[in-house]
């Protein structure tokens, strides 16, 4: 008799478990559909109104020159060389940057999170640095660095840096005190707290600003190269921009839509792996 309660029990189990995925995926389903509705609006709308003249193609471009334009980027190559070595370079300049400021930010914000001291006082310095424009930033580097990588790795660490820094002095303070003094308690070193304890407590809000700062790593990048360089996504939005050329602006900027995207894709994924033990990842 228990054991035919416990099989109905199951069954009822799985077939909650069904209708719950079976909701998931329906719902999935009407997003893209709504997704790709709004795309097709939006991109139809503005290639009529463009046509017709509501909207000035000369300034604002259409759909369907935008295209074309990476189609020619695509099979022919753009004025510095093929469109996939413009990707490679300004992804290597977001990727360093994105690696080192992360690490920078993760290393400062902890360290500083953990020692008060230390954040009373260089945190009017850190609020100083993080007021400059980075813009400025981006063109002292480059007088500094030159042309090459050195100089947009350099913007991209700082767009970076202060994101993580941020969010990981956050998540340090955050921790739970009373999980702290029980280490203590038991006799934890404070190397032993701050990796055993907050570190991974604060590990959230570091995963956190990844999402957010690898999108301002490829801006860091794209700023120094459009400010000055030799190869680079940026130099291709300066060049067609100095050749009036708003579809080859579109198209640029598209492209690094796609990186972008696609960066989002597999952070979200570290995210979710690192993050096994936290119930509402998905």
């Amino acid at each position: 008799m228990i054991d035919q309660k416990i099989k109905n029990r199951e069954s009822e189990i799985k077939e909650l478990e069904q209708i719950s995925v079976k909701k998931v995926r329906q719902r999935w389903r009407i997003v893209i559909f709504y997704r790709l509705m709004f795309l097709v609006v939006t991109l139809g709308g503005w290639e009529v109104l463009g046509r017709i003249g509501v909207i000035d193609p000369f300034f604002f471009s259409i759909p369907s020159k935008i295209i074309n334009q990476i189609y020619i980027w695509i099979i022919k190559g753009t004025s510095q060389g093929p469109l996939w070595l413009q990707v490679l370079v300004t992804l290597e300049e977001t990727v360093l940057g994105f690696l080192i400021g992360a690490v920078m930010g993760i290393i400062c914000g902890i360290a500083l999170g953990r020692n008060k001291m230390l954040a009373d006082i260089f945190s009017i310095y850190i609020k100083i640095a993080n007021a400059i424009p980075r813009i400025v930033l981006g063109s002292i580097f480059i007088i500094a660095l030159g042309l090459g990588m050195a100089s947009k790795v350099a913007l991209a660490v700082v767009m970076v840096f202060f994101v993580v820094f941020g969010n990981a002095f956050q998540g340090v303070r955050e921790a739970d005190a009373n999980l702290i003094a029980n280490a203590r308690v038991l006799g934890a070193s404070d190397r032993q707290v701050t990796f055993k304890v907050v570190l991974p407590s604060a590990l959230s809000w570091i995963l956190a600003s990844l999402h957010i700062s690898f999108g301002f790593a490829l801006v860091g990048a794209v700023v120094g190269e459009f400010l000055g360089s030799k190869q680079g996504i940026g130099l291709l939005i300066a060049t067609a921009q100095g050749a009036f050329n708003a579809a080859g602006v579109f198209a640029a900027m598209i492209v690094l839509a796609v990186v972008a995207l696609i960066a989002d894709y597999l952070i979200t994924k570290l995210e979710n792996r690192l993050l096994k033990w936290r119930p509402n990842v998905q």
